[in-house]
C-alpha cells in the first residue's frame, strides 16, 4: 500500500475553472500523485501542470502558493497528501 504524507492544504478554489491553489509545507512536481481530502471530498489525482505567480512551473518549493488543475471540485481547507 502507497504511504502518503501531507504537503498542504487548500487556500482557495476556483470553481468555474476548476483550480485550486495550495500552500506547500513539503515540494511538489509535476508527474506526482496527490491525494485531496475534506469535508466528502476524498479524490487521487497525478499533477499535470501548476502555476506559480501565473507562470507554468514543473516543480515547486515549500511554501510556495501553486495552482493546480483539479479533477474534482475542492474547498478551502481540504489537506493535500502526496503519494510515495
Amino acid at each position: 500500500m502507497a504511504k502518503e504524507k501531507q504537503i498542504g492544504k487548500i487556500t482557495h478554489y476556483f470553481g468555474k475553472i476548476g483550480v485550486g491553489v495550495v500552500e506547500l509545507t513539503k515540494k511538489l512536481k509535476v508527474g506526482d500523485t496527490i491525494h485531496v481530502t475534506g469535508g466528502s471530498r476524498d479524490f487521487t489525482q497525478e499533477v499535470k501542470s501548476m502555476q506559480v505567480e501565473h507562470e507554468n512551473v514543473e516543480k515547486a518549493k515549500k511554501r510556495e502558493a501553486v495552482g493546480l488543475k483539479l479533477d474534482e471540485a475542492a474547498k478551502d481547507g481540504d489537506k493535500v497528501f502526496l503519494i510515495v
